[in-house]
């Protein structure tokens, strides 16, 4: 799925990053969402190595990167940690400063990093997500149906996990598949990424702490940033098929954060990385090539 892209695994200052580079020219950070890894990636990374060296890494907890020892705050899993892990592997591969794109909970990490990180991203873009903090606060009937997981996965430990131990198969093709596009976006060889990766109780209960990290540790970070705006260009694009669209203004969240907002709806639903690659790969070169010399 990654030809010509080389493996990678660092050691960072809480954990071991898995992943993929490749391609030439200013450096891309891609961070998956949940509950994939760094191959949702696969259909447009080939494409952007053509104009970016393409960095695609697994989350802390997720995928092939190591699983740290949960604490009663959640801090192992929480975006700032996360953040750092990237910082470090960009630094380890050479990458000062970077243009930086996340999916869903990898849009999470990728807003902290920003935050924390500033003088290390050019430019940020985020698929269909608003803030952590602005959606939970903003949450309605409608939002707390469609996210349902949001609230179940941070139940205490173990009642998630062995939930959704007891069948791993059947939780994923549930949560990827009731979307507008159903599985079919999904490639047979990045599903069985995907299904080889849940299926790993570590996996699993890292998850878990994601989520629990995002309700508690990661809403105490977002507060201490009130009133602090990140500086970079940030582009929003979310799917018009999907809950952001239908349950939040996203962009009018995303100015509440970040002083130099854009972006707007795809035809697609949530994983527009799988569903609309094309519209995906070429909203993301002419963001990141703005103003670039070539």
């Amino acid at each position: 799925m990654f030809d010509n892209f080389s493996t990678f695994r660092i050691t960072t200052g809480g954990a071991e990053i898995a992943g993929v580079t490749g391609g030439s020219g200013p450096p891309l950070l891609l961070l998956h969402g949940f509950p994939q890894t760094h191959v949702m990636w696969h259909k447009i990374a080939p494409t952007l190595a053509q104009d970016f060296t393409v960095v695609a890494a697994d989350l802390r907890g997720y995928g092939a990167s190591s699983k740290p020892a949960s604490d009663g705050d959640h801090t192992p899993h929480s975006k700032r940690e996360m953040a750092r892990d990237m910082v470090q592997v960009m630094s380890e591969l050479g990458h000062d400063q970077f243009f930086l794109c996340g999916h869903d909970r990898g849009g999470r990490v990728a807003h902290r990093l920003a935050a924390d990180h500033a003088d290390r991203v050019r430019k940020l873009a985020v698929l269909d997500i608003a803030p952590t903090r602005e959606m939970y606060r903003n949450t309605t009937e409608d939002f707390a149906h469609a996210y349902w997981h949001w609230f179940w996965l941070t139940l205490p430990a173990p009642l998630p996990e062995r939930m959704i131990e007891a069948d791993p198969d059947a939780f994923l093709t549930y949560k990827c598949g009731h979307g507008f596009a159903g599985l079919a976006p999904f490639s047979k060889a990045a599903w069985q990424v995907y299904l080889a990766a849940i299926r790993d109780p570590a996996t699993v209960h890292a998850m878990c702490e994601d989520y629990r990290a995002a309700a508690t540790i990661d809403m105490i970070h977002d507060d201490a940033d009130e009133g602090r705006k990140l500086d970079m260009p940030l582009l929003a694009l979310w799917g018009v098929h999907g809950v952001i669209e239908r349950c939040f203004d996203c962009l009018a969240l995303w100015r509440m954060r970040a002083a130099d907002v854009r972006g707007y709806a795809l035809p697609g639903g949530h994983y527009l990385a799988e569903e609309c690659p094309e519209l995906v790969q070429t909203e993301l070169k002419s963001f990141f090539l703005e103003g670039q010399s070539q």
